[in-house]
């Protein structure tokens, strides 16, 4: 839950939403938001996979993770790549930073957390993740000992279940 502007939110989407939207992160009109919105929930899909790691059967990680890895970069990396490769532009909706450009620079990050040469095969997702981990305030946001929670961890699941159930 998140309490602001006088109201407590609920639902990640919802949340995300609305502090783009408040912030100007959200598209000057209604198709640059239908983009973004797209772009967002592919990258969401890709999420759910690497959050699922974690919960797999010991004898499962390494086929999980080859499934992670296949899936991102025969099917969600390309698209990104293509879509900043086509427009030529910065970002990946018009040429200003929205919230499209936060989750694709999260899951970047994450994914790398998983498999370090992930992103090998995507020069312009790279100089993307480059350009926009220096904006002042990702920069610092990034830096060990930030608000930036660490990947889960093994160690992590008793109390992730716990909270859970």
């Amino acid at each position: 839950m998140v309490e602001i502007d006088g109201m407590k939110m609920v639902q990640s989407r919802a949340i995300a939403n609305y502090i783009a939207a408040k912030y100007n992160l959200y598209g000057k009109d209604l198709k640059e938001r239908a983009l973004i919105d797209m772009y967002v929930e592919g990258i969401i899909d890709l999420n759910e996979l690497l959050m699922t790691y974690l919960f797999q059967p010991a004898d499962k990680k390494e086929q999980h993770l080859a499934t992670i890895v296949d899936k991102a970069t025969n099917r969600y990396f390309p698209v990104y790549e293509k879509v900043l490769k086509d427009h030529g532009q910065d970002f990946l909706v018009g040429n200003h930073f929205s919230r499209a450009d936060v989750q694709l620079l999260e899951i970047l990050l994450t994914a790398e957390e998983y498999k370090p040469d992930i992103l090998a095969k995507f020069p312009l997702l790279q100089s993307f993740k480059a350009r926009t981990s220096n904006i002042p305030t990702i920069k610092k946001f990034l830096q060990p000992g930030s608000q930036r929670k660490p990947p889960l961890q093994e160690k992590d699941l008793p109390r992730l279940m716990q909270i859970f159930h």
